[in-house]
């Protein structure tokens, strides 16, 4: 096969310096808008609908957003005005399979999943500096917040000193990746990082980043050659690199998680392709009773939108009960939309948004520009507003809500207060295979008690999800408070933790008396960041820990989280109970899921009488009362006033290097990755893809989980080996998410989970290959470097929905740096489809009944793709040509699924961040 022809970069539009082309405002709907002494620029959508987008004031308020981004970023080839008028066609079938391009105001980043995209920018900035340009010119193009948030653990607990400690080992484990996101923090304009110790990314945007409306100053050609300078106002919008950014949905932001290579593109000014999604109307009618919390209400919702199925899919909040609910509250629904299984979770703006941004400390000047914005645009809902058009809809009565918990494995799985009991029963026969078992107890050593199936061995009021709520919080402090004046203690096998979502949580606990009647339940501050839900809890004492595993016992958690699936919350703990921060406080009373706390006592007091729940539970009442007094304005201001500046821990890190970073080669967190080696100017011709190996045969539904590296690292594999070599001991590997900037260790995860099967090695589990023409069975990573000594280009198979499950950037990364050239499958997950291709990796789609085990392959063939020569073109067809070991060739066709113009510049140019960064070399 010929080599293509060399495409350069495609040039920026030819415009004066620091001048923004503008929209071709095909629709003629480009406006101001006067609110008070300021005058913005906006995009009209009462006129885009006179000028022939017809009936668009209909659309759901989500997709609103999505149009006015259209109408806004028309440049003729990632937004034409077939894309926009397609919007307004949705109305028609209300779905859509119209592909647009989406370009989100700004991006979120948590420490985990944003190291690697700073690591990418200092590469950038290298490789910049390495032709001779400019690095200077290397910064995000859109806003970037990253908050380290991820990497605080639980090992101190119940004591007053536990989150100083916790901070400390913090810092300790983390310094190396610290100390680079600290030097990204001062050397790339557009990013800001917020320290560690200061809350939860989701919390923190909701409190202070989020505007619900963003504003940006922008130059415009104006007469005689000159410019002038117009401040554009726009709905605010975001990706970010955790599934849980819905959060912000409550305030009227859209936004949802991503993984690490649309989150970089975004950042680096490219559009996020998706398609037009069907939008799931979710109606809230009537009131919560009295005692009913968020969370009982978000695990209904849960539960009925799972059943529903909205994978995929936009979910937009409406009707008269939107009216009874805070902005908290509504946050909590935005916040699980991960779980119920959309794409977000929306509610639009309302006199609520407009009363929390002020009791949140924004500025007057923005509460009134959202204010007239929303209005204007017919984005203000009001108890008199026509209800949107949806592709379908459910409803909910909200009094019907009743208390509830979610588990043992799944958040879907709602369980009612008085039904917990018998359903851990129920899980004990069914779920865990212990039916004979059910009342063992065993001794732990060192005490004076026993533990058994069932005991609660940790209670976390903690994660994004109810930790934003002052309401639920205040209950557990009530709880707390009601429960120490009766004379009720913690189990002592119980863990109990709080991590508020930020340090405004603890200022309002404390002005209202609350958090030493937590403490004194053992529930005092060990961390604001996300701790137990992302399994974060730190280990159990270790007397606790031997007698569940000595004695094989189904031990429970119970947390006020998102997330409780088996594993993921402790390797001791099988059963997991998402729960209210105040059922969290009754449960570490209660000690066991086993009582039925609507009918039994919880313990006794100190006369020894019974004591129920109904006996310490607050009063809705008392809940509000607690924070109209305790919640303020004030401590909003104070607490965010230096939001950046970090504790002294963080600001005595030393900062080494400039505008380019000074890599420690030493390092084993933060590496220089290899993408732009040997880069040139203008991009090398497409290499043909010859005689390639195989280097896996992967069958239906490969997760993104299969092929990233993720969890712990073990001492016998190929990245427990790197870090050997390294000096670093087996107990201070920590995790691969922990070591996301080092691709020396993450290419040596890939491919590398557990329960992975490469049918080439049948009735094996893990990263296991055979390399050819040896013959040898080895890890895939292994395998990889022996090709590529040999100068072997290598190809992977798979079957159907490859690459399903949450978007990960090191699938696609990895896969590249392992040096596989295309990927050949059945059918592709979007996300990872289009991850692929930013990676310079060609997806390559078999034809309707063709398949790797139709064709009979067992690995030893050779690949060569033809079809190619001249270029690729958007979804052409191309061939493939099989040679077994015996020399027989089969030719098979099959779909590229490059499926934009835009897709092919960042193929052609060896991924997105080539092509970013040879348009800035060129501007």
């Amino acid at each position: 096969m010929a080599p293509a022809k060399k495409k350069a970069a495609k040039k920026p539009a030819k415009t004066a310096k620091g001048v923004v082309p503008v929209s071709l405002d095909s629709f003629k709907c480009r406006k101001t808008l006067k609110v008070g002494t300021k005058s913005y620029e906006y995009f009209s959508l009462k006129d885009a609908e006179k000028n022939g987008l017809k009936n668009i004031s209909r659309l759901p308020y989500s997709l609103k957003v999505l149009l006015e981004n259209l109408l806004r970023s028309e440049d003729g080839r990632s937004v034409t005005k077939a894309d926009i008028e397609a919007m307004a066609k949705w109305l028609t079938r209300r779905k859509s399979t119209k592909e647009i391009a989406f370009r989100p105001a700004r991006v979120l980043m948590q420490d985990f999943t944003g190291v690697p995209g700073v690591v990418d920018l200092a590469a950038m900035r290298d490789a910049m500096a390495a032709a001779g340009g400019n690095p200077d010119k290397i910064n995000p193009l859109a806003p970037v917040d990253l908050v380290i948030d991820h990497s605080v653990m639980v090992d101190n607990f119940g004591a007053k000193d536990s989150f100083k400690k916790n901070v400390n080992v913090e810092y300790e484990r983390n310094g190396e990746r610290y100390e680079f996101l600290r030097w990204g923090s001062e050397a790339f304009n557009n990013l800001r990082v917020v320290p560690p110790g200061t809350g939860i990314c989701h919390q923190v945007n909701l409190e202070y980043l989020a505007q619900t409306v963003w504003t940006k100053k922008e130059k415009r050609a104006a007469a005689g050659g000159k410019t002038k300078t117009v401040e554009v106002a726009y709905p605010d919008s975001l990706v970010g690199t955790d599934s849980h950014t819905t959060m912000v949905n409550g305030l009227s932001v859209l936004g949802w998680g991503v993984g690490g290579i649309e989150a970089e593109a975004a950042m680096l000014g490219q559009p996020i392709s998706m398609l037009i999604p069907e939008v799931i109307g979710m109606k809230l009618t009537g009131k919560m009773a009295e005692g009913i919390t968020a969370t009982d209400l978000v695990l209904t919702v849960t539960e009925m939108l799972r059943a529903r199925g909205v994978v995929g899919k936009f979910v937009e909040f409406y009707g008269p009960g939107l009216d009874h609910l805070s902005l908290e509250d509504q946050a909590t629904l935005s916040n699980m939309a991960p779980e119920y299984g959309a794409t977000c979770g929306f509610f639009p703006i309302d006199a609520e948004t407009l009363k929390y941004l002020k009791a949140t400390g924004r500025k007057k000047a923005r509460v009134d520009l959202v204010e007239a914005y929303a209005k204007k645009q017919g984005m203000f809902r009001t108890s008199k507003s026509e209800d949107p058009i949806f592709t379908d809809s459910l409803h909910l009565e909200l009094g019907d809500v009743v208390p509830s918990l979610a588990g043992p494995k799944r958040p879907q799985d709602r369980v009612a207060l008085a039904d917990i009991a018998d359903s851990f029963a129920g899980s004990m026969v069914n779920e865990f295979k212990k039916a004979d078992d059910g009342h063992k107890r065993a001794k732990v050593s060192g005490t004076d008690y026993t533990i058994g199936h069932g005991d609660v061995v940790i209670a976390a009021i903690t994660s994004c999800t109810n930790t934003s709520n002052p309401s639920v919080l205040m209950a557990a402090g009530l709880v707390a408070q009601k429960a120490n004046k009766l004379g009720l203690k913690t189990k002592p096998w119980v863990k109990p933790s709080l991590a508020p979502g930020s340090q405004v949580v603890t200022e309002y606990l404390k002005d209202a008396g609350l958090q030493k009647e937590l403490d004194k339940l053992g529930f005092n501050l060990v961390g604001y960041g996300c701790t137990t839900c992302i399994g974060n809890s730190g280990p159990l004492p270790a007397p606790i820990s031997k007698a569940i595993h000595d004695a094989d016992l189904v031990a429970t958690s119970v947390l006020s989280g998102n997330r409780n699936f088996e594993g993921r919350v402790s390797p001791d703990v099988r059963a997991n109970y998402l729960a209210s921060p105040p059922l969290v406080v009754a449960y570490a009373l209660a000690g066991s899921v086993n009582v039925n706390l609507t009918k039994e006592p919880i313990g006794q007091d100190k006369k020894g009488n019974d004591v129920y729940l109904k006996d310490i539970w607050p009063s809705s009442l008392e809940v509000a009362d607690a924070v109209r007094k305790s919640v303020t304005q004030k401590m909003f201001r104070e607490r965010y006033a230096d939001v950046f500046k970090g504790d002294p821990q963080w600001r005595k890190i030393k900062v080494t290097g400039g505008k380019t970073y000074d890599w420690n080669k030493k390092s084993t967190y933060v590496q220089n990755p290899p993408y732009f080696e040997g880069m040139t100017a203008e991009p090398a011709a497409v290499a043909p893809v010859q005689n390639a190996r195989i280097l896996g045969l992967f069958g239906d539904s490969i997760t993104t989980d299969h092929i990233s590296p993720a969890g712990s690292i073990k001492a016998d594999s190929p990245a427990g080996d790197y870090l050997k070599k390294h000096k670093v001991k087996p107990a201070d590997f920590n995790s691969y998410g922990s070591r996301r900037g080092n691709h020396e260790v993450m290419m040596r995860g890939t491919f590398a989970n557990i329960r992975i099967k490469n049918q080439m090695v049948p009735g094996v589990e893990g990263g296991v290959t055979v390399h050819y023409p040896s013959g040898d069975a080895m890890p895939i990573y292994d395998a990889a470097m022996k090709y590529a000594d040999a100068g072997n280009k290598l190809v992977v198979f798979g079957g159907k929905e490859y690459g399903t499950g949450s978007s990960r950037d090191w699938a696609a990364k990895g896969t590249k740096l392992l040096g596989v050239e295309a990927v050949i499958v059945e059918s592709f997950e979007r996300i990872h489809r289009s991850n692929l291709v930013g990676m310079g990796v060609l997806p390559l789609q078999f034809e309707e009944g063709t398949s790797w085990k139709k064709l009979g392959l067992n690995g030893s063939e050779t690949v060569t793709i033809t079809g190619n020569e001249k270029g690729i073109k958007p979804r052409m067809k191309l061939t493939l040509e099989i040679t077994n070991d015996k020399g027989a060739t089969k030719k098979v066709q099959v779909l590229c699924r490059i499926d934009t113009a835009d897709e092919v510049d960042y193929y052609e140019n060896g991924g997105i961040l080539h092509f970013v960064l040879r348009n800035l070399m060129a501007s």
